[in-house]
């Protein structure tokens, strides 16, 4: 498996460039869960990150940006669906 460097802004990871692994056509993939461990019995937290272009060069082409919400992933709504 191959993996990318992939920076990081906003949320607790901002800041931070780590490795993502990325699929066959060498792209990271568009949502990225972090899953993060309560302490003292608290529930375990995921942060969501979701990804978008870098913008000006930097040393990655994409990075991830914090979704302080974590929204479902939207699903195409087809006509001829009942759901």
């Amino acid at each position: 498996m191959r993996s990318d460097e992939s920076e990081f802004s906003g949320g607790p990871l901002d800041g931070r460039v780590m490795p993502v692994l990325v699929g066959l056509t060498g792209r990271p993939p568009k949502v990225y869960r972090v899953p993060v461990p309560g302490t003292d019995g608290a529930p375990e937290t995921v942060l969501v990150y979701r990804l978008a272009p870098a913008g000006r060069p930097r040393r990655t082409r994409w990075r991830y940006e914090f979704d302080p919400e974590g929204r479902a992933r939207q699903r195409l709504k087809w006509p001829w669906s009942k759901a």
